[in-house]
């Protein structure tokens, strides 16, 4: 096993339903780091960055117009191999193909508005965190918990 990072994203459906607790609340009962957290509103453009392989793909638009919608959080995750457990959190990215139990399963409504984004590879990743974060603003993970 090996310690990774990984970029995820809360996207607007969850902060209107009032459930991003509960989002953060699954990723550490599995004992993921949160390294780095901020809730952001993404212009059009730093979308146009984030989702670029999407770019020529017919959802393209959609996806744009609902990521800008409405504020997101932003969160950098860590753990041992972490990317893999975060995206088996997060379900399959198709509604009809995520599992009860999953937070897509649970909480999406549609593929468009699928609630949540996580890397799905480690350069992913670092290209991701690179895009919402400053070094500085990334912490490393104290388990004292005397502090």
């Amino acid at each position: 096993m090996s310690y990774q990072r990984s970029f995820v994203m809360v996207k607007p459906g969850i902060f209107r339903r009032k459930i991003v607790g509960e989002i953060i609340s699954r990723m550490e009962k599995k004992r993921l780091d949160i390294l780095a957290m901020k809730m952001i509103k993404i212009s059009p453009k730093l979308a146009q960055h984030h989702y670029h392989e999407h770019v020529d793909k017919s959802f393209f638009k959609n996806l744009l117009s609902y990521i800008c919608s409405g504020e997101v959080l932003v969160m950098v995750v860590g753990g041992e191999n972490a990317i893999t457990q975060i995206r088996s959190l997060c379900g399959a990215t198709k509604v009809e193909d995520a599992a009860a139990g999953s937070i897509r399963g649970d909480y999406a409504v549609s593929t468009t508005e699928n609630v949540i984004h996580a890397s799905d590879s480690p350069e992913s990743a670092m290209r991701e965190i690179d895009l919402f974060f400053r070094k500085e603003e990334i912490f490393a993970y104290n388990m004292d918990i005397s502090q």
